[in-house]
């Protein structure tokens, strides 16, 4: 049986720039990974690993049990938010591999490119907000991964209150 990669929708240039996109990277399977505060901390080490490389920031990431969120900005025209994405995956599959064989991405990853009329500060919100719809917390603010890289978290947290 022959397995058909997922093709996305838009061609790999228009993740490329200062674009904003947000991505959704699921767990095979559903197994419940990021529950403990030691990966998280690896992967999110392996993200800020990778931000300068791809001329990108992360304003808002969220850590879900089975899943996490994303948002990725690219700062300069060089921005390459599809390839960080990749190497991300790459990244972390291969600490997978050597650290908790039992979990590994599924093959592929959801992503939606934010358009220009669109507002910000509302997947941010909804990226925070996915904790409380979940049942794990009653506020968002006591969830604990979450987070953002390469600025501010503060700030931006201040502008959603």
């Amino acid at each position: 049986m022959l397995i058909k990669e997922k093709q996305h929708r838009l061609s790999e240039n228009d993740y490329k720039g200062e674009d904003s996109v947000s991505f959704t990277l699921c767990v095979k399977d559903r197994v419940r990974l990021f529950r403990d505060e030691s990966i998280v901390a690896d992967f999110t080490n392996i993200l800020a690993n990778l931000i300068d490389r791809f001329s990108c920031i992360i304003p808002i990431y969220c850590f879900m049990p089975d899943h996490q969120h994303v948002l990725v900005i690219g700062i300069k025209e060089k921005a390459d938010t599809l390839s960080f994405i990749k190497a991300y995956k790459q990244s972390t599959g291969f600490w997978l591999s050597k650290n908790k064989i039992d979990a590994r991405w599924q093959k592929d990853f959801f992503d939606h490119i934010i358009r220009k009329e669109e507002n910000l500060v509302n997947v941010i919100k909804y990226i925070l907000d996915n904790p409380v719809r979940k049942g794990l917390v009653e506020n968002w603010q006591d969830y604990p991964f979450k987070g953002a890289i390469g600025c501010d978290l503060e700030e931006i947290l201040q502008s959603l209150v």
